[in-house]
């Protein structure tokens, strides 16, 4: 075999290296999609948990609680978005729920028949549950945005990120009254 054979060769096989890197960059963007796609839809899964609770607590309250009834009948309106939704949607429902939540437990805590109520205690405690799996979600869906994010701009996966238009993803944040710092009044 004489240099041009060796030239080919070497040719040849870094065509397929290349080749190779390409198909397996590919592949991995399309799996951390999926992983983010998989984190969204345990975050659905959470904010509806979270719905039919708070739904559920409204029924349980709301003989008590007739001045406060636009607030919570606001609460029992919202819609869910679908699962296509775009995140900053998914998040303002979160935020509204989060809004209807507080406006409950500001209730209960006000009529203490209401409080010392066994099934009012039960969907309190089963709040605090689901709060605690949607902060999990959360953070799993961040997390798997965090990273894909980083493949996307980072040299050389974010070459095949232009070339197939792979784009960043938005994080799921706090509301901005979850930012601020908390106030001890006592």
């Amino acid at each position: 075999m004489g240099t041009l054979g060796y030239v080919l060769l070497g040719l040849g096989l870094l065509l397929v290296i290349v080749v190779g890197w390409l198909i397996s960059t590919i592949n991995a963007f399309r799996t951390m999609l999926v992983k983010i796609d998989e984190s969204e839809s345990s975050i659905d899964v959470a904010l509806t948990k979270r719905f039919d609770l708070l739904s559920k607590m409204f029924s349980a309250a709301k003989g008590y609680m007739k001045h406060e009834a636009d607030t919570l009948v606001k609460v029992v309106q919202m819609r869910q978005p679908g699962h296509g939704a775009p995140i900053s949607e998914k998040q303002e429902f979160a935020n509204e729920l989060t809004r209807g939540l507080q406006a409950i437990n500001v209730v209960v805590e006000q009529y203490p028949d209401l409080k010392a109520s066994a099934n009012i205690g039960k969907l309190q405690d089963a709040t605090l549950e689901v709060e605690e799996n949607l902060q999990a979600a959360r953070r799993v869906y961040n997390s798997n945005v965090s990273y894909y994010n980083q493949k996307v701009v980072v040299f050389p996966s974010n070459i095949i990120a232009n070339w197939k238009k792979f784009e960043k993803r938005a994080f799921f944040e706090a509301e901005a009254v979850k930012r601020q710092d908390v106030k001890f009044d006592f």
